[in-house]
């Protein structure tokens, strides 16, 4: 029987990502992913949750990954689920890692966190955009 295991997320790295090579030379770049969703609670309140996403990227696309990522950039990632555990002090702890198969840079060149200023004549009306409406 087949199944399906796949992950698809758009968010901004949390820091810099973290780069390694195995004892056999392959890069292996890791990074923490942060995607945010808004709501209205029963309260009728607007809220935001911020959910942190463990990323692996393996091989070519992690040495691309760890040259070309920064903290503030966002991020597409495909991949797959991957669930571990270790043993800690006496104490089980258990892993969900995403493994990245595919990897875009959204955003401008150097784009990070930060919101560009417009040219003249473009972009929003003076007073800027109110911080409700930033998506990220």
């Amino acid at each position: 029987m087949a199944g399906v295991n796949k992950a698809i997320l758009i968010g901004n790295l949390g820091a810099d990502p973290e780069m390694r090579y195995t004892a056999s030379g392959t890069a292996v770049c890791k990074f923490n992913l942060a995607t945010s969703r808004r709501f209205t609670g029963k309260d009728g309140q607007k809220q935001e949750k911020t959910e942190w996403h463990r990323i692996t990227v393996w091989g070519k696309l992690a040495e691309i990954c760890g040259q070309y990522l920064s903290k503030g950039k966002q991020v597409y990632i495909d991949g797959r689920i991957e669930y571990g555990s270790y043993e800690k002090d006496g104490v089980k702890h258990y892993t969900t890692d995403i493994i990245a198969e595919n990897m875009n840079m959204l955003g401008g060149p150097g784009a990070g966190n930060r919101v560009q200023e417009p040219e003249p004549g473009f972009g929003p009306p003076e007073g800027g955009v109110p911080e409700d409406d930033i998506p990220f």
